[in-house]
């Protein structure tokens, strides 16, 4: 299961995969109706394969908490998102025994069910282990600290030419 291009953006429903990078950010596909939608700067978004959740004693991958489902549900559908509490609960327990129930909240465990049943439908879920060829795994690193840098480097130049701007608009 690779999450290395799936995106949750901040305001918007559904997951993402991320198509192209532009000069103002980047271009994503939804996973629920398949649009294309652009996704500028100041937009927060978050890589799916950099999110974890709290465990008593770590920080568990998402990767690893959707590889566990999957186990669990043998590659089929999860429980829905919109069950009670108390069932989501008893459902993420047996996931993963050792979570945080103090920092991990019934909206967490909501997101992460609709998110594995949304990735499960559209077959990039797996319950198998994933073959890593370390020099992949490097270059996908190398790539996603390069797109990190460019976006940083971006909002960094806006933030110094919008002083810039109100400045010359002020002259005039």
């Amino acid at each position: 299961m690779n999450l290395e291009k799936i995106l949750s953006i901040s305001g918007k429903p559904g997951l993402y995969a991320l198509k192209v990078q532009t000069r103002s950010g980047f271009l994503a596909e939804s996973l629920v109706d398949g649009k294309k939608i652009s996704v500028g700067l100041k937009i927060n978004v978050s890589l799916l394969s950099e999110i974890s959740i709290y465990t008593y004693n770590e920080e568990k991958p998402l990767t690893e908490v959707m590889r566990s489902i999957a186990i669990k549900e043998d590659n089929g559908p999860a429980i829905s998102h919109k069950e009670e509490n108390a069932t989501l609960i008893a459902y993420f327990k047996e996931i993963l025994p050792e979570y945080d129930s103090e920092r991990v909240y019934p909206s967490d465990i909501k997101k992460v069910l609709s998110w594995y049943n949304l990735l499960q439908s559209k077959g990039l879920v797996s319950k198998e282990e994933p073959i890593i060829d370390p020099s992949e795994n490097e270059q996908a690193k190398q790539n996603a600290e390069e797109v990190l840098e460019k976006v940083e480097e971006e909002v960094v130049a806006e933030k110094v030419k919008a002083p810039a701007k109100k400045a010359k608009a002020k002259k005039e």
